[in-house]
């Protein structure tokens, strides 16, 4: 069964074709400054596809109601939300659509074949500027009774602040900038990690700060929801070290409550830049397959 699948970002619109195994005939364009524009994009990339396509697979931002067939909340690409996307994208296609969430979707794809394959019971949170994530229950996503199941960068954590406030690398490294007096976006993530490793006692405290607040977060996610397995995506899943500290803090943390059931099992994500492409082509599978 072949796929094609688009991935709806602020900037750029990646798109696909899934063919069971593996992502090919992979590309890009400038997202549409219109609804127009996209869908004539879209048509574009669809007529161009040498190969019979079965389905066409979105990732998109925003809080997707399949029921409803429209995409609520909001989101960098203004004009997808508020209206049934779901069947003028079937009419432009002629062809069915399935949409989802973005992080769901990438959450999706390690529950496909990542490093959640095979769970059942699994949190997926994303670090980014903030954090989001989805709930994976018995295999399946877990939307809530308000579709805002997985949203948490939403969860108060400390001094009035949510997760998203406080918990991701960016976050430290506006903290850092601030407290420098310089401006917000004059160092990284990376920069800050980097001057800590250099000595930079500021650059330590706020390195320690966001290890703590992560921790903290990814605690209550795992005593609230009790899942199998953490995963971890985001930009900064890929720093070395990390898995090592959170697990280190962890366990004092386990140790104080005095927890010892269990060591909650916390890993990355195996799909970076694939991974919403990847996960809109499990969940085209998955709404096929229970219709």
């Amino acid at each position: 069964m072949a796929i094609l699948a688009f991935d709806f970002g602020g900037s750029a619109v990646k798109y696909g074709i899934w063919n069971g195994q593996e992502m090919s005939d992979k590309g890009k364009f400038t997202t549409p400054k219109t609804w127009d524009e996209m869908k004539a994009s879209l048509l574009t990339v669809f007529d161009g596809v040498d190969q019979k396509v079965e389905g066409v697979a979105l990732s998109a931002p925003g809080v997707v109601d399949v029921e409803k067939q429209m995409i609520n909340g909001i989101s960098a690409i203004p004009y997808i939300h508020g209206f049934n996307i779901f069947k003028e994208l079937e009419d432009l296609f002629q062809l069915p659509v399935a949409i989802e969430n973005d992080a769901n979707c990438a959450g999706l794809a390690e529950i496909y074949a990542g490093a959640a394959k095979g769970k059942k019971e699994v949190a997926f949170v994303v670090v980014g500027t903030g954090i989001g994530g989805a709930i994976f229950h018995n295999g399946q996503i877990s939307k809530g009774a308000h579709l805002y199941g997985g949203e948490f960068g939403l969860m108060y954590l400390n001094e009035g602040k949510t997760f998203s406030q406080l918990g991701t690398a960016v976050q430290m490294a506006w903290r850092y900038c601030k407290r420098k007096g310089v401006e917000k976006d004059a160092f990284s993530g990376e920069d800050v990690f980097h001057f800590a490793e250099s000595g930079d006692e500021l650059a330590i405290e706020e390195v320690n700060n966001f290890y703590e607040y992560l921790t903290q977060g990814l605690f209550s996610i795992q005593f609230s929801l009790d899942p199998e397995i953490i995963v971890l995506g985001g930009g900064v899943s890929a720093k070395k070290g990390l898995l090592d500290e959170i697990n280190r803090r962890m366990k004092e943390k386990l140790d104080h409550f005095e927890l010892n059931d269990f060591i909650p099992q916390i890993v990355t994500c195996k799909y970076e830049n694939d991974a919403n492409l990847i996960g809109a082509a499990a969940n085209f599978i998955s709404y096929q397959n229970n219709k």
